[in-house]
């Protein structure tokens, strides 16, 4: 069923403070995945609405707590997330980062005890807006083993990257570092059926073809083998050690419906053009590079899809699963 933004934003922001999140902090959150629903990212949208609220109302996230100031010096900040829905941190941090990089040239903003943080290129679509450019990193609980280890360490560890244009969307650079997200395990298992070698590796470090051993006791096959088990590695101490935060196997995983508070921890850079190069000249070379790009008429510049997507749904609404908005519903009615 097809609605407006605006009565979805409602719908999952009375949800969430239904299930115990103060009114900023479900305001916040709602707004975040309203807006990846109309990105066209539906694994990372409404659906995840029951997903907070289970949180919320297991203990698994804090909806009283607020985030805090813990440090900062020149340039660099660290926020205290204190076991909320990590949004309010994440858009306080995004403003901390456009203050610094403006008065410094680079803003740097590390946020402590926190939890799922969503898209991390939606999170980073200000600071294309406010002519910056951004970097995101977060770490999550344990998906991918070191190279040559059999358990699993390091979690999926997404990053993001933004670079503002002089006309039109920005460039979004947004993925994780396995060869596939969990999502798709996890709905094979459900159908029974097998996963392609290189998805997922079985409980002695092997390459696996059965969804539920990947699952339940063995672990996601890192992008790029170990190149990308290195990119893992450089992610989760960029987010554990400078933020002080819980490496991947001391946060139960986001999907349980028992277990600790995960305390993980992100990472956003700023980084004013005006303070290296120059402005102009760094859009003139981004230019160059895009036009360089589209001279393959093959290539699609990353973010496109889901600029357009968003376009669609502010004219047209967005399509929610019957079964999903009557569950979404009916936590909003408490």
């Amino acid at each position: 069923m097809k609605k407006p933004s605006a009565e979805l934003l409602s719908l999952a922001r009375r949800a969430l403070e239904r299930a115990g999140a103060r009114a900023t902090m479900a305001e916040r959150a709602a707004r975040h995945l309203v807006q990846a629903e109309a990105h066209g990212l539906p694994t990372h949208g409404m659906s995840r609405v029951p997903f907070y609220c289970a949180m919320l109302k297991n203990g698994r996230a804090d909806g009283d707590a607020k985030p805090t100031l813990r440090t900062e010096r020149g340039a660099v900040c660290l926020i205290d997330n204190h076991d909320a829905l990590p949004y309010e941190a994440c858009a306080w941090a995004i403003e901390e980062v456009i203050v610094r990089a403006r008065r410094n040239g680079i803003g740097f903003a590390g946020i402590t005890n926190s939890g799922h943080v969503g898209v991390l290129g939606v999170h980073l679509l200000a600071l294309g807006e406010a002519g910056l450019v951004g970097f995101a990193f977060t770490n999550s609980p344990a998906a991918i083993p070191a190279w040559g280890g059999r358990k699993a360490l390091f979690g999926t560890d997404p990053v993001a990257a933004v670079f503002p244009r002089p006309a039109g969307d920005p460039l979004v650079i947004d993925l994780a570092l396995t060869t596939v997200i969990r999502g798709k395990i996890m709905l094979a298992a459900q159908r029974g059926e097998r996963i392609p070698e290189g998805w997922a590796l079985d409980r002695d470090g092997k390459p696996t073809t059965d969804p539920k051993e990947a699952i339940e006791r063995g672990s996601m096959f890192p992008i790029g083998g170990v190149k990308g088990a290195m990119l893992a590695l450089m992610f989760e101490l960029i987010c554990a050690a400078l933020t002080g935060s819980a490496i991947g196997p001391e946060a139960d995983s986001f999907f349980a419906e028992r277990g600790n508070r995960p305390r993980v921890g992100q990472a956003f850079v700023a980084v004013d053009p005006g303070a290296l190069a120059g402005r102009e000249r760094y859009f003139e070379r981004v230019e160059t590079v895009v036009a360089a790009m589209l001279a393959d008429p093959e290539v699609r510049l990353p973010g496109a899809r889901r600029f357009a997507a968003a376009r669609r749904a502010a004219a047209e609404g967005l399509e929610v699963p019957d079964e999903l908005l009557a569950k979404i519903e009916a936590l909003a009615a408490g």
